[in-house]
């Protein structure tokens, strides 16, 4: 058996592999593979498993290649998995699995580290220490806004939206509202939540609004200006799910004109281009996707895919097999 990973990832999966007697092969460049060489790299050899990540594009076209290949099976290193066309791979009888779970508890943090840093405007406060501007305590010095005792609206109330909740409600006695296609009455019960079944109104209410969805066609440019306008002018909007869920130049603007407070972003909607304007903000943080980028969540991720690998090439269903 041999495997392709598209690029190299933290030492434990590919242990796993080796262990099981597969062949690893892996891209020999450290950037991301452009479609072209993909495909190039696909066709010089047979391949029975790929390990791609989520700057891979596996379109109808890849996927055609990789089943003249013999690939049984597309690992995706994520939990998302929109760069993947699962119904075209399912047409051609390839399975595609991602990596759930191992990354809430991560994701969960780097959401609420951004949402206290945006508050408190650490990385502002950072930027005007580093620069020498700090002349001595001052009583309106930097003033942020308190976390705790605020509305945080939670949009997807899936593992990490949950988490995020679970701090906001335990942690920092926040009143926590959220927004999902379908209700829960026992996370309501357990934390003291509010449903809010248009997302329209949870805008309204909220000081906080995480998103935690998919990106899917009807989530793009979910928070666009009309929706912007909606929230609270003292609220900030966090996102750790997908980029082109937020028309980034709608937010550049209403970050500008006072819409809203802030933001901080570990997703861009055309990563790894930034839109123009948005990095001169002061009122925004960005972080380049990392938002599980801990040694224990990128190690925990190889191992989840290197083990779907194994189970699909044993013969079994893959314990986090993507259905299309």
């Amino acid at each position: 058996m041999k495997v392709f990973i598209t690029r190299k990832i933290p030492s434990r999966g590919i242990e796993l592999l080796s262990a099981k007697g597969y062949t690893v092969a892996m891209n020999p460049e450290e950037r991301a593979l452009d479609k072209i060489e993909l495909v190039t790299l696909l066709k010089a050899d047979r391949y029975d498993a790929v390990l791609c990540l989520l700057t891979d594009h596996i379109d109808a076209e890849v996927l055609d290649v990789a089943k003249a290949s013999g690939v049984k099976i597309f690992a995706n290193y994520a939990v998302g998995f929109d760069n993947v066309d699962v119904k075209a791979a399912s047409e051609r009888g390839i399975m595609v699995t991602n990596t759930p779970e191992v990354l809430t508890q991560t994701v969960a943090e780097h959401t609420f580290a951004l949402m206290l840093a945006i508050a408190h405007r650490i990385a502002e406060s950072d930027r005007f220490s580093r620069a020498g501007t700090y002349k001595g305590w001052a009583p309106e010095l930097l003033l942020g806004t308190d976390v705790s005792g605020k509305v945080l609206g939670i949009v997807g109330l899936g593992r990490i939206g949950s988490r995020v909740a679970h701090h906001a409600a335990k942690g920092f006695d926040m009143k926590v509202l959220y927004h999902d296609l379908t209700r829960n009455e026992q996370f309501e019960k357990e934390f003291g939540a509010g449903y809010r079944e248009k997302l329209e109104n949870l805008l309204a209410e909220a000081d906080f609004v995480s998103l935690h969805i998919p990106l899917v066609p009807n989530t793009y440019h979910l928070m666009n200006a009309e929706r912007l306008r909606l929230m609270k002018p003292t609220a900030y909007l966090i996102n750790t799910s997908r980029g082109p869920i937020v028309d980034e130049a709608a937010l550049r603007d209403a970050l500008k004109a006072g819409t809203i407070r802030g933001a901080a972003i570990d997703v861009w909607e055309r990563e790894p281009e930034l839109t123009p304007g948005l990095a001169e903000l002061e009122n925004i943080i960005l972080t380049p996707h990392t938002a599980s980028a801990t040694e224990e969540t990128r190690q925990k991720m190889g191992e989840v895919a290197a083990q779907n690998i194994i189970a699909a090439l044993g013969g079994g269903q893959p314990p986090n097999l993507v259905k299309s």
